[in-house]
């Protein structure tokens, strides 16, 4: 996955290091857990792209299943990983323990407002940052082109949870949460209204190059 892309910019030194570390057996294939779907969430693709709509889906009860409009994937991560969305509208892109609250509206149950997920939430001119409801926003320069495609890092062991901005040629630092992962980590995604997110499929994206 870093063919043809320059090293991320907006470094500093520890980001620099996590970069060079990146190697193509890090990159990982996400698969969605049904279970967890919420029900205005329809998907396609073989279950890799999620949107959502106002009508529910005809899913069957489960105790996993979120009562807000998000998921959880299958992949419980405990090492090195790393994969790519893309994404229209506003969403929310995730990690979580797998014991966060499913039912409810509250914050225990909400990606990043809680001390279970850590979370970059995606707007057409920039994101914001969330982890046990603290939460902060950044903007795109106005110069900064507009990029669809988000890449996610995380290496557990080393407490690193890193995102950043894909363009056509290189990846772009958006942020890296630092803290100490003391469970296996699964990814997450939230949509809102009208929205839709898909996992890309990097290994085909590699064979196209």
């Amino acid at each position: 996955f870093w063919k043809n892309k320059h090293p991320p910019k907006s470094m500093n030194q520890e980001n620099l290091l996590t970069a060079i570390l990146f190697s193509p057996s890090d990159s990982c294939q996400l698969t969605i857990d049904t279970n967890t779907v919420n029900r205005k969430l329809q998907l396609c693709d073989n279950n890799r792209k999620a949107t959502h709509l106002k009508e529910d889906q005809s899913y069957p009860d489960h105790p996993d299943r979120f009562e807000r409009s998000q998921l959880l994937c299958n992949n419980g991560l405990t090492g090195r990983c790393y994969w790519e969305v893309e994404w229209t509208g506003r969403v929310d892109i995730a990690v979580s323990y797998k014991g966060i609250r499913r039912k409810g509206d509250t914050n225990h149950s909400w990606l990043g407002r809680n001390d279970q997920s850590w979370c970059l939430g995606c707007f057409h001119d920039g994101y914001s940052l969330c982890h046990n409801n603290s939460v902060t926003f950044s903007r795109l320069p106005s110069s900064s082109s507009v990029s669809n495609r988000v890449a996610v890092y995380l290496d557990a062991a080393a407490g690193t949870l890193s995102f950043y901005r894909v363009s056509s040629d290189s990846l772009n630092h958006i942020h890296t949460f630092n803290t100490t992962f003391t469970e296996p980590l699964y990814p997450g995604f939230g949509l809102q209204n009208d929205t839709s997110l898909t996992i890309c499929d990097l290994k085909e994206d590699r064979e196209k190059l």
